[in-house]
């Protein structure tokens, strides 16, 4: 079988995929292989071969080919690896729903991973993708996912690609390499002995010294080699030694060929290596009848393959070699006649949107309105390719038409949400240079807002809302967003009695106008506004407004709730999220819930949630609350007495700073590097950094320090600055006026004023009133102030009994450094020891598991998909695979297999599933 597949020299190759293949079978953890050479060098054959010894070994199989003409189209490259089979992992309309029913890819690829993970509960699954150079990029976004999404079921990828540097497969093995068995498998050529061996396979006795002379020409490269001796074996015996039909190269065989198949060919070639025998038929311009015989010749010359529904050039070599052979005037005119036969044909504008980009001139408004229907397709998944069509389509309107302004406004758009907002504000600066009519000139501004509050430019959005307005001329649609807009940038500033007023006219403006974009920028400014101003129910209410009207701000709402207290309903919408489970947001979604679990003192699942979150905002390359995320990591971290990765924490704190430098992102640095000073003993740098805490701005700073006051109070005493601690505590105070209904806020300003005042009697107030806060951790550290104080004022009694209650509420939150110096306290108070000692847990084995940890780790390992055992927990999935991801690492096992049999054989008196 080797020898006549094309696979001579060959088997080292073919034995490191066999061993993958195995170990993928035996471990049920997952792989990834990348077969990597140049053209017709044998990838294709290699992955055949893996293919068939994948099915021979029981997997499940899914084969596909990414195409060059359309790696536009969303998952097209991943569509048949899922799709074909004789069990295909998923349906024709499972896909279709999963390709167009979403609006967010981190979605899409989670749902196709539940899919796979089903298939492979059931029989390990191989899929092979070829040439993923070529790979959409939606499909390539889900390569750099799901392997290592997967990694802990039998699912192996074998991926086949050119060497090229620049391609998606140096990013898919960057993404699997920590967590995922991986193997490169770099195809060189044949060497001379396998070459000759290939002529003596095909051609037998035939095969002299100079044949195999002949085709040392070839370079190592099988294909090349394969094509010469067909030719040879073809030909009928006679005294030349080369017969005519043999050539060197693929160019000299077309020659053969009748002009009209050849022709047909080159219509083929146009539309790419798959392609339709009608459309090609159309591109001649003759009936498909009379093409039947050039069909015939160009399979009967091994030139094509035809596959019922679709013909294929049997190698790409094959169809390059004949489309570079139009010339570049015909090839663009050929694309451009074959997008309007696509069109024409009800394709989507997407499946001709290959062949504009290399067909159309300036001036085509047609292909310009192509690539805007194809650009507002694909924005939902792909928006960095909605933007590059947009820039093209953009290119192709000469710049004296008014529709210009129209692409250059959804232009803006599309780039502002891929993340490339400097791209966005240049163009479209470079429109309003154009000088545009004046209520053009409004939109652009209006499409430009969001940019710039991406960019963290509320100046420059406030002044360039207020000049649009004063010009006049816009539409009262574009008018009242201009004018929520203004309200949204006002909102950072420091008159927020100004910017209530311009966002409750905005409000009304827009109610009254019935327009429903301005109506949710401007609830959005006035929740910023309320919230901005400390005033946590007026804020509740607004972004409860809003999130009825736009359920995307939900995260926003749940926060809200918890700001005033109300955990139980931020629970429940929490609850209501994650039962609907549809593309809200999720990466703020779980931000919302790392505040939940943060106020209820799980810190296990809290840091577990602010992980999650920030490897979704990586993935998606939109950073939005990773700043804050790793501020409270790494406090959570010194709560646990974990001060490595406290550290770790406070340094990626830093670097993220260093992008998104806000005031917002300064302030919770500074405040962290002060709480890291302290600890490390420095009072001094530590006062500093809680001093410049303060010179933010006056909303940033109790925004920031609403729950930690008392820190920066006791950081601030400790430092010898009364006046800071002073200021400190007017602040709290001055909260608490706001949100009379909040036990936290009314609790924390108690605590504050007796700090600053060394007032026990303060302390045991702000006891009292925290005893109906929903917040532990909070609690805990009033009761350990009125311990200390209690203990300086020489009430040793009460002192005891109100350290025993911070000790035990540290200590069951998982705040084992807090516990442990409440510990040293007590013992130096010569307190009797009837608590219960305070460890910190193992690294390794089932004891290092958190709780969280331990209910996943068995719910896998009783066979539940991430997505069941979501369901139960009722949890997002995503952070389903971090508990999971972090228990593998803890118990040293690779895959659900190895799980299921160490849970298995835990003793009774340790299998506690959290």
């Amino acid at each position: 079988m080797l020898t006549r597949s094309g696979l001579r020299g060959r088997e080292a190759e073919l034995e490191e995929l066999q061993a993958l293949i195995a170990t993928v079978a035996r471990t049920g953890g997952g792989g990834l292989a990348l077969i990597r050479g140049e053209p017709g060098i044998g990838k294709t054959t290699l992955l055949a071969e893996a293919v068939a010894m994948a099915k021979a070994a029981g997997f499940s199989v899914g084969l596909g080919k990414a195409d060059e003409l359309h790696r536009i189209v969303p998952l097209s490259s991943l569509a048949a690896c899922v799709l074909q089979g004789d069990q295909p992992l998923l349906s024709g309309d499972a896909f279709a729903d999963l390709e167009w029913n979403q609006d967010q890819r981190i979605w899409l690829v989670e749902r196709l991973a539940e899919a796979i993970e089903a298939r492979a509960n059931g029989a390990p699954v191989f899929i092979g993708l070829d040439d993923v150079q070529w790979a959409d990029p939606l499909s390539r976004f889900a390569l750099k996912q799901l392997p290592v999404r997967l990694r802990t079921s039998p699912v192996l990828w074998v991926l086949a690609g050119r060497l090229d540097p620049a391609g998606p497969t140096e990013e898919i093995l960057a993404a699997a390499a920590d967590g995922l068995p991986t193997v490169t498998v770099p195809l060189g050529p044949l060497s001379v002995a396998a070459i000759r061996q290939l002529a003596d396979d095909t051609l037998g006795a035939a095969v002299d010294e100079r044949v195999r002379d002949l085709l040392d020409g070839a370079g190592g490269n099988p294909f090349l080699a394969v094509e010469m001796l067909a030719g040879l074996g073809s030909a009928e015996t006679s005294g030349d030694l080369v017969p005519s039909t043999l050539v060197v190269g693929v160019r000299g065989r077309l020659r053969s060929l009748q002009p009209g198949t050849l022709r047909f060919l080159q219509m083929g070639a146009v539309l790419g290596r798959r392609f339709g025998f009608y459309d090609a038929a159309a591109l001649c311009g003759q009936p498909p009848a009379t093409l039947i015989s050039a069909l015939e010749e160009a399979v009967r010359a091994g030139l094509l393959r035809d596959e019922g529904d679709q013909l294929v050039f049997r190698h790409d070599l094959l169809r390059q070699a004949v489309y570079v052979d139009i010339t570049p005037s015909a090839r663009r005119a050929l694309h451009r006649e074959a997008a309007g036969h696509l069109v024409a044909a009800g394709r989507r504008p997407v499946d001709a949107v290959p062949h504009i980009l290399r067909g159309a001139l300036p001036g085509d408004e047609e292909a310009v309105a192509l690539l805007r229907q194809a650009a507002e397709d694909v924005l939902p998944v792909t928006p960095g390719l909605a933007a590059d069509l947009m820039t093209r389509a953009l290119d192709l309107v000469p710049s004296a038409r008014p529709l210009m302004f129209e692409v250059g406004e959804q232009a803006i758009l599309c780039l502002t949400r891929a993340g490339r907002s400097r791209e966005a504000l240049s163009t479209g600066d470079r429109l309003l240079a154009c000088r545009p009519p004046l209520e053009v000139f409004s939109r652009l501004q209006a499409a430009l807002a969001g940019t710039l509050w991406n960019m963290d430019l509320a100046e420059e959005l406030r002044r360039r809302a207020e000049s649009a307005l004063a010009v006049g001329g816009a539409t009262p649609e574009a008018g009242v967003r201009l004018a929520a807009l203004r309200a949204l940038a006002l909102s950072r500033g420091q008159d927020l009695v100004a910017a209530r007023e311009a966002g409750e006219a905005a409000l009304q403006a827009a109610t009254a106008l019935g327009d429903r974009e301005a109506h949710v920028l401007a609830l959005s400014a006035l929740g910023e506004i309320a919230q901005n101003a400390g005033e946590n129910t007026i804020a509740l209410e607004r972004f409860a407004a809003l999130s009825t009207i736009d359920s995307a701000f939900l995260p926003e709402e749940i926060v809200a709730h918890l700001h005033v207290d109300d955990f139980a309903a931020g629970g429940r919408l929490l609850l209501q999220a994650a039962d609907n489970a549809g593309p809200v947001r999720q990466a703020m979604m779980l931000w919302a819930q790392g505040q939940h679990d943060l106020g209820l003192g799980q810190l296990d699942d809290a840091d577990a949630s602010f992980m999650t979150m920030e490897r979704l905002e990586d993935d998606i390359q939109v950073p939005v609350q990773q700043v804050n995320a790793r501020v409270i990591r790494s406090r959570i971290a010194l709560l646990r007495g974990d001060r490595e990765a406290a550290r770790e924490h406070l340094a990626a704190a830093q670097e993220r700073l260093a992008v998104k430098p806000n005031p917002g992102n300064t302030a919770a640095v500074r405040f962290l590097e002060a709480v890291h000073a302290e600890t490390d003993g420095d009072i001094g740098l530590a006062v500093d950094k809680i001093r410049q805490v303060q010179q933010e701005g006056f909303f940033m700073r109790w925004r920031l320090l609403r729950d930690w006051v008392d820190y920066a109070i006791r950081i601030a005493l400790r430092g010898a600055d009364h006046e800071l601690a002073e200021d400190l505590a007017a602040q709290a105070e001055a909260h608490a006026e706001r949100n009379p209904a909040a036990p936290t806020a009314r609790g924390i300003a108690a605590q504050a004023r007796g700090l600053a005042k060394n007032d026990p009697a303060l302390l045991e107030d702000s006891v009292e009133l925290l005893k109906e806060s929903p917040r532990p951790l909070v609690r805990a550290a009033a009761y350990a102030d009125l311990g200390q104080a209690l203990l300086a004022a020489g009430r040793r009694p009460q002192a005891v009994a109100a350290l025993t209650q911070a000790h035990a509420m540290f200590a069951e939150s998982g705040a084992h450094a807090a516990a442990a110096r409440l510990q040293h306290d007590l013992d130096g108070a010569g307190a009797a020891s009837g608590r219960a000692v305070t460890k910190q847990r193992p690294v390794q084995g089932w004891g290092a598991l958190t709780p969280s940890e331990k209910k996943v780790a068995c719910l896998i390992a009783d066979g539940h998909t991430n997505r069941s055992a979501a369901d139960l927990l009722v949890i997002s999935p995503h952070t389903v695979n971090t508990h999971l991801t972090s228990a593998f690492r803890k118990l040293a096992v690779n895959s659900r297999v190895q799980l299921a049999h160490l849970v298995m054989a835990l003793p009774d008196t340790e299998r506690t599933c959290g």
